[in-house]
């Protein structure tokens, strides 16, 4: 199934729903997009101009 995966910050629960859709709320609370892990660090000497920056989990926040 193609669409966007959010995560519940209190209870850790999981959910993809489709494109377009409205955010869903789980715990009384609207739940957070969960992001891919970086494929690449980001510096200058590691950037390459073909490739696309989507948002990703970076790993400096203490969520894997």
């Amino acid at each position: 199934m193609k669409g966007k995966t959010y995560r519940c910050e209190k209870c850790q629960k999981e959910k993809t729903i489709p494109q377009g859709e409205k955010i869903p709320v789980c715990c009384g609370l609207p739940m957070t997009l969960k992001l891919e892990s970086c494929p690449k660090p980001f510096d200058a000497e590691t950037a390459r101009a073909n490739a696309a920056d989507e948002p990703c989990n970076d790993g400096t926040d203490g969520n894997q």
